[in-house]
């Protein structure tokens, strides 16, 4: 009597190894390090909430004991300290984030000094040196700076006389973004969610992903990039759902949080290349110059009530956190 023949199940992709076909690095956007390693990510991000968040589990206390300890041997006054604990725990939980990703970690500056291009400079030097301290080269670092008229001047800086490079947060405009490109920064991060977010909330309507303001926004921002030749990258961020993703597949970064990463990690939906820079390149608009005219940059910004409401709110929400993470250093020491 023979043997019923077996069949091979054939093993589905992931949607989220799909993405990554589809020519987009996947970006993980959490604090929590070792929840990062099963995604295998190319690089990582983090910003405030993130950070302070990871830094009230138990598994990560000794590290936040690390820097405490740092923050007590350096400064004259006790602020002085505290903000060197503060500048040590980013660097401590981006060290260990470099361990896991084999790409890039972003730092934030902190977001209080988001109209101090000066003190953006110091912040960001000050991080890359913890960061050379600890072994990590700066090429292996991107310091995180709100896309405010100061924070591009202060990116724009650190790149062309510090080698430092930056990823611009707090992006919701093409006006940001075509002045970060001129100020040659290595990477932005447009939002997607919270553009959407905003005109939800104005209109009480519903988007698909074929007319969501978020995905257009990022798209008109990635072409005119793609048309005009600059090389800083486009990495799409704060996303609401899987929707918005698929329509933007094939960018050049997506930072995911945890939970979209695991959506797509257990997913097996199709997921299909959907921008590329050949095709990009036609649609661009035509170029346009805002980094050396503050006044003109100021008032197209100002113009665009969505851009302008969300950069003040997102930078609140990341001070409120930077505070809070204050106390819970103060505390400590």
């Amino acid at each position: 009597m023979s043997e019923p023949s077996e069949k091979k199940q054939k093993v589905a992709t992931s949607s989220l190894d799909q993405l990554k076909k589809a020519g987009t690095h996947v970006v993980a956007d959490s604090g929590d390090f070792e929840a990062i390693s099963k995604y295998e990510a190319q690089d990582s991000t983090t910003n405030p909430s993130l950070i302070l968040a990871a830094s009230k589990l138990e598994k990560y206390a000794r590290f936040i004991d690390t820097a405490v300890e740092y923050g007590r041997k350096h400064g004259k006054t006790d602020h002085e300290k505290i903000e060197n604990a503060m500048d040590k725990i980013l660097v401590e939980f981006g060290t260990q984030i470099l361990k896991i990703v084999p790409g890039r970690v972003s730092t934030e500056v902190d977001a209080r000094l988001s109209f101090d291009k000066k003190a953006t400079v110091k912040k960001a030097l000050h991080i890359i040196k913890l960061y050379k301290d600890a072994g990590v080269p700066k090429e292996r670092v991107l310091i995180k700076i709100a896309s405010t008229w100061e924070g591009i001047q202060a990116a724009r800086e650190l790149e062309a006389k510090h080698g430092i490079h930056c990823n611009m947060t707090l992006l919701f405009s093409f006006t940001q973004a075509v002045a970060c490109a001129e100020a040659n920064v290595t990477l932005i991060s447009p939002f997607v969610g919270r553009i959407m977010d905003f005109y939800k909330a104005l209109s009480g309507k519903d988007y698909t992903a074929e007319t969501d303001p978020g995905v257009l926004s990022v798209k008109k921002i990635y072409s005119y990039y793609k048309k005009h030749g600059y090389a800083t990258e486009v990495m799409a961020a704060s996303f609401r759902n899987l929707d918005e993703l698929k329509a933007l597949a094939g960018i050049d970064n997506m930072t995911l949080p945890l939970n979209l990463l695991e959506q797509l990690y257990e997913s097996t939906d199709p997921i299909d290349n959907k921008l590329n820079a050949e095709s990009a390149k036609k649609e661009g608009v035509e170029k346009v110059s805002f980094i050396n005219d503050e006044p003109h940059f100021r008032y197209v910004l100002n113009e665009d009530q969505m851009a302008t409401e969300k950069l003040s709110d997102g930078i609140r929400k990341f001070s409120a956190d930077i505070e809070a993470l204050y106390k819970l250093v103060e505390e400590k020491m």
